[in-house]
């Protein structure tokens, strides 16, 4: 078993979650389904993926900055 490190945030009418440990992401209608099927889409990624490594994330921070873009 490992500890999955996400972020979730809004994008239109959906909740997005997006892994911190590999480069895995899924969505729902509510947060909670959002980070359901991020939970399932990670263990699928490995079921494909098993030599994949799972990066240990011990700390984070969500910020925002402003971009010239």
């Amino acid at each position: 078993m490992q500890q999955l490190a996400y972020v979730v945030y809004c994008e239109d009418e959906f909740m997005l979650a997006q892994c911190l440990n590999v480069d895995v992401s899924s969505f729902g209608s509510t947060r909670a389904e959002a980070v359901a099927s991020l939970k399932e889409a990670v263990e699928l990624y490995f079921e494909d993926e098993p030599d994949s490594k799972f990066a240990v994330v011990a700390d984070f921070n969500v910020g925002e900055e402003f971009v010239n873009a």
